[in-house]
């Protein structure tokens, strides 16, 4: 099945035909931000939204932080088949999302006295496809046209201007509400390359919070407010800037070595990079900045508001796939994409870190006379073996001629657009019979992270690849 991948100022359906506003949403874990360009420089609309759901008598009420039993933080739970309760109704984190985005839509609207035509929506670097296409799914239902998904840490790079000049290697440093993640990018003519990126979805100021919470026996609102004094202050209602770090630290050093395996995936060293911008809020902790650059062993980039930064490079964005831009997006995919081929084993077909957009195709033939079809298992992830990937999408190709083994020839095809967006075609070459299947949010990960993917593909390579080569032998 063709993609039609389209690059900034490629638009073929709104160049000519905008009436209202494109805008930048970075839908956030804790807060959501939505920015534009008025004219060359963008700009925040209004101020910083809660990203939570609560139920009051007139309906469903975004960003009210001081009502009970609201829903935040969902978005750690995009593309998973999860039902959240909210006074009798059952929702999904894609129609929480998309009751934010919704009031996002109206908010523009308000504030500017426009439609909202289309936006580019940011999403975590290490949002697998499933996260992804519920991002895009909660905007549809919002009303809102997907112009573009960008990975948050290069739309924070696009704030910075770093690509009015700048050239070398970057890290993005991105530690928010509910997700961390880094990347390197390489900056040159314009030109912005991911060339790794590494994360965790479940790994943000929230756990500070709930660990503040216990150990002072504080509420998680209360711990919020008390973590965020605590970045100014040396003392706040009897706990010292010296307990929050005791409790704060371990956290912290998980995002450090993360960096550090992102940095030995690359095969760089940190001392080769040019500068380090940080994203996020937890990015204002006194800690996390001296970690930082202790790690890096100079200063980070922190002259624009860490909660707006992904917002206003999301608007540079959509401002430049409207109207034309020389800036040029190539990110990377966070875990490789492969089939399960016989023995149980999986063959990688676009590995881990390939710039975007990829295709990749590889053939592959019938195992029994006269096999009348071929089942198509895509999996995502780096060990060897079905069992331990994870599984995205199943599909059968039907009908194929009744040849002896080994004589049909099956070509499949794997494209992952310019938004990290999976579609996997298989087509039988003598026939021209053909299927394809896209991956769906129902597909959702299970308890593990993907950092945890990561853990595990380094913790037993060794073991994986000699059982892979006694399968193969076998």
């Amino acid at each position: 099945m063709p993609i039609q991948l389209v690059e900034p100022g490629q638009t073929p359906d709104l160049h000519d035909t905008v009436k209202g506003v494109v805008v930048g949403i970075d839908l956030g874990t804790t807060h959501s931000v939505v920015a534009y360009v008025p004219d060359k420089t963008p700009e925040v609309i209004g101020s910083l939204i809660p990203s939570t759901l609560s139920l009051e008598e007139e309906g469903f009420c975004v960003g009210d932080i001081s009502a009970s039993g609201r829903l935040s933080s969902t978005k750690r739970l995009m593309g998973q088949n999860i039902q959240l309760k909210l006074g009798s109704h059952s929702l999904t984190s894609v129609e929480v999302a998309s009751h934010i985005l919704s009031h996002i839509r109206e908010k523009v609207e308000k504030t500017l006295g426009v439609s909202l035509e289309a936006a580019v929506i940011t999403v975590p670097a290490y949002f697998d496809e499933a996260a992804r296409v519920a991002t895009k799914q909660a905007a549809a239902l919002a009303g809102i046209k997907v112009l573009r998904l960008i990975n948050e840490p290069t739309a924070a790079a696009l704030a910075y201007g770093l690509e009015t000049g700048a050239e070398g290697l970057y890290a993005i440093y991105d530690f928010g509400g509910g997700t961390f993640d880094l990347s390197l990018l390489k900056l040159q003519k314009g030109v912005f390359q991911v060339l790794a990126t590494g994360g965790d979805l479940a790994l943000g100021g929230d756990d500070i919070d709930h660990a503040l919470a216990a150990a002072h026996k504080l509420t998680c609102d209360e711990a919020r407010t008390l973590k965020e004094k605590l970045s100014q202050l040396e003392t706040y209602e009897g706990i010292t800037l010296k307990d929050l770090e005791a409790i704060a630290h371990p956290f912290v050093q998980k995002t450090i070595d993360i960096t550090a395996r992102v940095f030995k995936d690359a095969a760089l060293n940190p001392k080769d990079i040019q500068g380090i911008v940080l994203v996020g809020g937890m990015t204002r902790m006194p800690l996390v900045r001296q970690e930082v650059e202790a790690f890096f062993g100079k200063m980070p980039l922190c002259d624009i508001d860490p909660d707006r930064a992904v917002a206003l490079g999301a608007a540079l964005s959509a401002h430049g796939l409207v109207n034309g831009s020389d800036t040029l997006l190539l990110d990377v995919t966070p875990l490789s994409l492969g089939l399960e081929i016989r023995g149980g084993l999986v063959e990688k077909i676009i590995l881990r870190n390939t710039p975007l957009p990829a295709l990749a195709s590889q053939e592959f033939t019938t195992q029994e006379d006269g096999q009348g079809g071929m089942v198509i298992h895509v999996l995502q992830g780096e060990r060897e073996f079905v069992q331990d990937c994870r599984s995205l999408a199943r599909f059968e190709l039907k009908g194929l001629p009744p040849l002896p083994a080994g004589m049909a020839r099956v070509r499949v095809d794997f494209a992952v657009d310019v938004e990290g967006l999976l579609t996997v075609s298989a087509i039988e070459k003598t026939t021209g019979l053909s299927q394809h299947v896209e991956v769906r949010p129902s597909s959702g990960l299970d308890d593990k992270t993907l950092a945890d993917i990561l853990l595990e593909s380094q913790k037993y390579g060794r073991e994986d690849m000699e059982r892979r080569l006694r399968a193969e032998k076998q």
